[in-house]
């Protein structure tokens, strides 16, 4: 299974659509601030959050479940995310996620925590404090092995973020 996570594209929804098409993902997941329409967005299986620059009505959180894993999916700015991981924390935890992924700050995160995994994917259109902007991969391997990359908006794989992840359901 691979998981195509996004965030922060503030309107680019062309770069949106050429990373679907290159990566080809069974699903996506997008965190907000995509700044356009939602009929703009890919027509593809996707799991979409309102974010603090938004307008659409969307949720603002959401859940998604595959292969036995709980994804939290949320923007991140209702839990001051650039400040501190304590509120996002708690709230992954009253979810029951093993997977916690958000925005927001435009920087690219990924870390596991008490058995979960947090995934800010950074922004597709402008990184903040890193070199460029991002996107993330999630592939879920038969032994519920969790394998994240990092990738440049031309597809260019970023060694020093991501990793191997085995998380308990």
């Amino acid at each position: 299974m691979k998981i195509l996570i996004t965030s922060d594209s503030h309107g680019k929804k062309d770069l949106l659509q050429q990373i679907i098409e290159r990566e080809k993902p069974d699903h996506t997941i997008h965190c907000g601030d995509f700044c356009t329409d939602l009929i703009e967005l890919p027509d593809v299986p996707l799991t979409v959050v309102r974010g603090n620059c938004d307008w659409e009505r969307v949720p603002e959180e959401d859940t998604y479940e595959v292969d036995g894993l709980r994804f939290y999916v949320t923007h991140g700015h209702l839990f001051r995310v650039s400040q501190s991981g304590l509120p996002l924390k708690y709230r992954a935890e009253e979810k029951d996620a093993q997977i916690v992924c958000f925005g927001h700050s435009h920087y690219p995160v990924c870390d596991q925590v008490d058995e979960r995994l947090y995934i800010n994917p950074g922004s597709i259109k402008q990184a903040r404090g890193f070199a460029y902007p991002t996107y993330s991969v999630l592939s879920i391997g038969t032994d519920q092995q969790i394998q994240v990359t990092y990738h440049q908006v031309d597809g260019t794989q970023i060694n020093e973020r991501g990793g191997t992840y085995q998380l308990k359901k």
